[in-house]
């Protein structure tokens, strides 16, 4: 039987996957189009001070999703999880204030707060680990 420990990691664990590998996909796809053209969720307001493409810069924001999703799933997944929260919100914060893709910004909002509890997750089993190891005890956290 699970205990609710289990629970809980199996839990994180998902979400450590879904939240790694998601911005992963979509960094790369950034490069290459295939999902979407990526440049036309881009505020107009924000690609009309950029100093270079709108192509530039979505390969610039994949760069950083790959870093964000590799963060994720190495052994700092809970500060990961902060930083593809943020950037989710951001994003949707852009794509509500060009009044545009308003469903994309919804889902992007619910993407945040998945990555934002996943962030939780991740801190709230590594100080158990902490106190664990301190015990003399296993712990779930590698």
């Amino acid at each position: 039987m699970l205990t609710n420990q289990d629970r809980t990691h199996n839990v994180q664990q998902l979400l450590r996957v879904i939240y790694g590998v998601v911005p992963i996909v979509a960094g790369i796809d950034k490069f290459f189009n295939l999902l979407t053209d990526w440049a036309k969720y881009i505020n107009s307001t924000v690609q009309s001070v950029l100093p270079f493409s709108a192509t530039t810069f979505m390969h610039v924001a994949g760069v950083i999703e790959i870093v964000a999703g590799l963060i994720v799933l190495s052994r700092f997944s809970a500060f990961g999880g902060y930083i593809v929260s943020a950037w989710l919100a951001l994003i949707a914060v852009s794509l509500v204030l060009s009044g545009h893709y308003l469903d994309v910004a919804v889902r992007d909002l619910v993407m945040s707060a998945g990555a934002y509890s996943l962030a939780v997750l991740s801190s709230q089993e590594r100080t158990a680990a902490s106190y664990q190891e301190a015990a003399g005890t296993p712990s779930l956290v590698s």
